[in-house]
């Protein structure tokens, strides 16, 4: 088994995450180098983890680390130079949600995964859970007939504290507000599970907080197949909750939680006209309980990484929420419907969420 060297770029409280999943490796990932602007704080993150060498600058650390691997967990605004800068050095990428701000910049991450020959994958752990993967694949089996309706709720809380972090709550820097930076996780999860939406029409505010960003978002989707869903936003909400709910032609499927990855949270309801114990019993029995987290992501971008082939969440697969925020935000700041496809260059929102030229 091959040993992976890695980097990682941001040294902040995500970074820590990235570091449970590079020592769950075991010998598969040597960490050899971190690097933040911050020199007090790169210093301290390589002394607690025994990294050692640290940088300031992200072109020298890649020049001297020659890392197989970059864990990217920097601001958003950062993401796509530095994913790039990575590629072109060399380097596969795992970086953190959102990939970056605009079609524009996932188009140019494309370019140089094609010119470097390396891939990018981005952070969606929700998706790695046992029990999430068992429910697409249920859905992907059609035992459950077609979707009819869904509700998609990311309903959290951000105090003012947690803007007062410079990069926080502007365009520029976090590239939008609680769509981007909250709902990310579980409209992607819904978008996995349900991918051929159609129409978005949607409204954004800002009703709390001094920052630029939106803090609260709604949205209605038609799917191809004419189904349609609600999906809410929200940095204001004191009793936090995520809640997904879609409902097919023969079953409902439903969670509340946090994180969605364990199955004890996944619900599955048929109509009193037409029950199925078996069928139910069978879609709800797990073999193995694994929680959805940024290890177990690892561990299957390791294993494309020994067969050279394209890791999960890359290419199209990782487009898909990158375009869905976009349209999103388009059809918030003109007030009228998106249809997927329609973003291309020339269009403003090509180039920024907010329509920033």
């Amino acid at each position: 088994m091959k040993t992976y060297r890695a980097a990682i770029i941001g040294t902040g409280g995500v970074a820590e995450s990235h570091m449970r999943a590079i020592r769950a490796t075991g010998e598969r990932v040597e960490i050899v180098a971190a690097m933040d602007v911050d020199e007090a704080r790169v210093k301290a993150f390589c002394e607690k983890h025994e990294i050692p060498n640290f940088y300031t600058d992200s072109g020298a650390m890649l020049d001297a680390a020659q890392a197989d691997l970059v864990h990217i967990a920097s601001p958003t605004g950062m993401h796509a130079d530095q994913t790039i800068q990575s590629l072109d050095a060399g380097a596969w990428v795992f970086c953190e949600k959102p990939l970056c701000a605009s079609l524009a910049e996932f188009d140019r991450i494309t370019e140089a995964e094609n010119r470097s020959g390396r891939y990018v994958s981005t952070v969606f752990q929700w998706r790695f859970g046992s029990a999430a993967k068992q429910v697409k694949k249920i859905i992907d089996s059609g035992e459950l007939g077609e979707l009819r309706v869904a509700v998609c709720n990311t309903l959290w809380y951000r105090a003012l504290p947690y803007y007062e972090v410079p990069w926080r709550g502007k365009w520029a820097t976090e590239t939008g507000g609680a769509t981007v930076t909250l709902g990310i996780h579980l409209m992607d999860l819904f978008l996995w599970f349900q991918s051929d939406w159609d129409y978005v029409f949607a409204m954004a505010a800002t009703l709390d907080r001094p920052i630029e960003t939106d803090n609260v978002t709604m949205a209605m989707i038609r799917f191809k197949n004419g189904a349609l869903a609600s999906i809410s936003n929200s940095a204001l909400s004191p009793q936090e909750e995520s809640y997904l709910r879609m409902d097919f032609q023969r079953v409902s499927v439903e969670l509340t939680a946090r994180s969605p990855g364990m199955s004890k949270i996944w619900r599955f309801a048929t109509p009193e006209t037409m029950p199925d114990p078996d069928s139910l019993a069978r879609w709800q029995q797990i073999k193995e309980e694994i929680p959805g987290s940024q290890t177990v992501q690892l561990g299957e971008i390791l294993d494309c990484m020994d067969r050279n082939e394209r890791p999960p969440i890359n290419g199209l697969d990782s487009r898909r929420i990158v375009e869905f925020i976009a349209s999103l935000y388009k059809s918030a700041f003109t007030g009228q419907p998106v249809a997927r496809g329609s973003i291309a260059p020339g269009d403003r929102f090509y180039a920024g969420n907010n329509g920033a030229t």
